[in-house]
């Protein structure tokens, strides 16, 4: 190709903006800009609040840049390095959990669209049965600590949140997308199930794999209300939310039963320590989900346009 045509071909894809498209660009970049402002501002203010003090707070109220700068409130959470204990605990469930929960929705969508599996839509319907009818509270207390005999066992927080007839459907929708020839192709080929489905099929599923391991990591990571229920005071260390949990009732409580007598409750950081658990509760979050944002943002698109 002449380069009197490649030019031609590079002038006619460069799209000259008119005035009202540089507005409305103007605008949008506007919009944009206030919006993460907007989202980036409250995270700001939790952590300014987090290193200030009690009397400040209460004075001035919360603030972004402290005006009494101190460490109390992580201090008081970070008291006897129990935390660190929840922390490690509580990446292993997050690591564990996701990566076999991950395996088991994937192969059960890949299965519940294979065209040759006569049972698909029977167990289809059970999972989608599942999600819109359940025993109560009573009865799923009793069956996890009377017949599974769970109580007190990190298995009655880890297993439940394994997967959820949610995320098995969804995985379902991203497997639709993939041709069944595929499948064919490998079995004219003379490959397995399993190794058609790992050497074919997986490949093709890293947007839904990040999308559904995302949904899976944030469950186990932001995980309180299964610990609360099965997880008693014999049980040393706890799930690093629950922890927390416990840290802000604490301190609650001891502000309420000091009150009125020879101490300064304003010395005892209640606010603080609530912005200095969520800190320290979503850190590690905020630093793992720009890796995954691409895969992520990709996954949730995926069946919008068809070919």
């Amino acid at each position: 190709m002449a380069k009197k045509d490649l030019d031609l071909m590079d002038s006619s894809a460069k799209i000259k903006l008119g005035r009202s498209d540089k507005i409305i660009r103007g605008f949008g970049y506007v919009f944009v800009t206030f919006y993460a402002l907007c989202c980036i501002i409250p995270f700001l203010i939790i952590i300014g609040t987090s290193f200030t003090s009690e009397a400040s707070i209460n004075t001035y109220g919360v603030q972004i840049f402290p005006k009494e700068f101190t460490l109390k409130a992580y201090s008081m959470v970070l008291n006897g390095g129990l935390i660190f204990q929840s922390y490690a605990l509580t990446i292993v469930m997050t690591v564990t959990g996701t990566f076999v929960g991950l395996s088991i929705i994937a192969m059960t969508g890949y299965a519940l669209q294979r065209q040759d599996f006569f049972l698909r839509n029977v167990i289809s319907f059970y999972i989608y049965f599942t999600s819109l009818f359940s025993a109560g509270l009573a009865p799923y207390y009793l069956l996890m600590t009377q017949t599974y005999k769970l109580k007190d066992s990190y298995l009655a927080v880890w297993l439940p949140l394994l997967m959820s007839p949610w995320l098995i459907i969804l995985m379902k929708n991203f497997v639709k997308a993939i041709p069944h020839e595929i499948t064919e192709s490998g079995k004219i080929d003379g490959a397995g199930d399993f190794r058609i489905f790992t050497s074919l099929i997986l490949p093709m599923l890293k947007p839904a794999l990040a999308t559904i391991g995302l949904f899976l990591a944030l469950g186990y990571w932001n995980e309180w209300y299964q610990s609360s229920l099965f997880l008693s005071s014999k049980v040393d260390v706890k799930p690093l939310q629950y922890m927390l949990y416990e840290v802000v009732n604490k301190t609650s409580t001891l502000k309420q039963s000091v009150a009125g007598q020879y101490v300064n409750v304003t010395d005892i950081p209640t606010v603080s320590v609530k912005m200095a658990n969520a800190v320290l509760a979503t850190g590690p979050v905020v630093l793992v989900y720009p890796f995954v944002q691409k895969y992520f943002v990709k996954g949730i698109t995926v069946g919008a346009v068809k070919g």
